[in-house]
């Protein structure tokens, strides 16, 4: 909803592609400010055992942010680039302390199961409350005798309101994990701390290869799958189609993405992680060279459906694989680098995007383009032993163990 708002409206004094441009690169400096913070709060978060007390923090900023879209109108692009840049930072950052809870609340033999059950209902929560939003701007408007662009501002408010409820049973339900101070720490802060232990791990980085060539391979593929979702709605903007259309294949996406992360948390049960994560990067190779023939809503509506089908199951197997590989007790900080890997496709993708449409004055060679991300992803997801993975994770948990005071 923001990248149509921003582009039609925040933005309406600036050509179609440079509109568009402008959010890819907005929202690849706010991926950049995320992807350097996050490892050095993942371990410190790790070390003091404060996962959630971070979580809310990033939460809060993140609940801020996005309530103070409010105030964005006509032409205020800039500030709507600087309260999405507050609020997607905050976003991202809580992200890192909720995914290293997952191998703290799932079991080894179950966590692909979790992590696509999660996404699913995630789905199905942002397109009750899209719905409740699209509801806002198409017919209340009409009904009170009010702007609609008052009722898409107010929607922004209720993102922020629904997101803190939301976050509340986590807060108050989910136990903090144990902490573990390893030995050489003692008397040390959480950011010196921090600092220590992100030095170690850059050290011992070779002990973990299968879980490294996993997180590049994400990081490579997960540049197309950021970009598609992060400029789907301006590039459609940019084409000239209406906001019906724009919003309305967003919620068609949310609730057709809920089923079929449930899917793939059972394909992969079924064929292995890897296997259905291959599918779902092949379905969006397709989704990039289509999109480059996009001409008509109808077709919009097409490439969603397919978006729809694979967009969970792709994040949510590849967030279990990754946690697969990591030693539980190093969670958060080696979520801290999953999150700089998937923040710098967050960086990288939008912004190639954003170039190419500058550069040629459109965008259709800016989602072909994309092609790459996918088939690279895929080579070096290939040469990832998850099972060698796991069993160095293993051992790593039980001398970090030993070694805790």
């Amino acid at each position: 909803m923001l990248p149509v708002y921003y582009t039609t409206v925040a933005a309406s004094g600036l050509a179609p592609n440079i509109a568009t441009a402008y959010w890819g690169y907005t929202s690849s400096i706010s991926a950049l400010i995320a992807a350097i913070i996050s490892p050095i709060l993942g371990a410190a978060a790790d070390f003091s055992g404060t996962k959630k007390k971070y979580l809310t923090v990033f939460m809060l900023l993140g609940v801020t942010g996005t309530a103070l879209l409010y105030f964005v109108r006509s032409g205020d692009w800039l500030l709507a680039s600087a309260f999405f840049l507050l609020g997607n930072v905050g976003f991202a950052g809580s992200l890192v302390y909720y995914d290293s809870l997952l191998p703290h609340v799932a079991r080894p033999d179950e966590i692909d199961q979790v992590s696509s059950r999660g996404f699913a209902m995630g789905y199905i929560g942002g397109g009750i409350l899209l719905a409740i939003n699209l509801v806002m701007i198409m017919f209340l408007p009409d009904l009170l005798g009010v702007d609609a662009g008052l009722m898409t501002r107010l929607s922004f408010v209720t993102v922020a309101v629904w997101w803190l409820i939301f976050t509340l049973p986590l807060l108050t339900r989910v136990q903090e994990p144990e902490r573990r101070i390893l030995k050489g720490e003692e008397g040390f802060s959480p950011l010196q701390a921090s600092f220590k232990r992100l030095a170690e791990t850059f050290k011992e980085i070779r002990h973990y290869r299968d879980l490294a060539l996993a997180m590049l391979a994400f990081w490579v593929y997960a540049n197309g799958i950021g970009t598609i979702i992060v400029m789907a709605t301006a590039y459609g903007s940019e084409l000239g189609f209406g906001q019906t259309t724009l919003i309305g294949t967003l919620l068609m996406v949310q609730f057709l993405a809920a089923p079929f992360a449930f899917l793939f948390g059972w394909l992969a049960k079924k064929i292995g992680t890897k296997p259905a994560i291959y599918i779902s990067l092949s379905v969006y190779t397709l989704i990039s060279i289509l999109g480059y023939f996009l001409y008509h809503e109808w077709q919009f509506w097409v490439l969603g459906v397919m978006v729809a089908t694979v967009q969970g199951g792709s994040q949510a197997l590849s967030r279990s694989l990754i946690g697969k590989m990591m030693p539980k007790s190093k969670s958060a900080e080696f979520y801290g680098f999953f999150s700089v890997f998937e923040k710098f496709a967050s960086i990288l993708g939008p912004f190639i995007f954003g170039v190419v449409s500058t550069v040629m004055g459109g965008s259709r060679l800016s989602i072909v383009s994309l092609v790459i991300f996918f088939i690279v992803g895929i080579i070096i997801l290939t040469r990832v032993n998850v099972q060698n993975g796991i069993k160095v994770a293993q051992e790593e948990e039980q001398a970090l163990v030993a070694a805790s005071l």
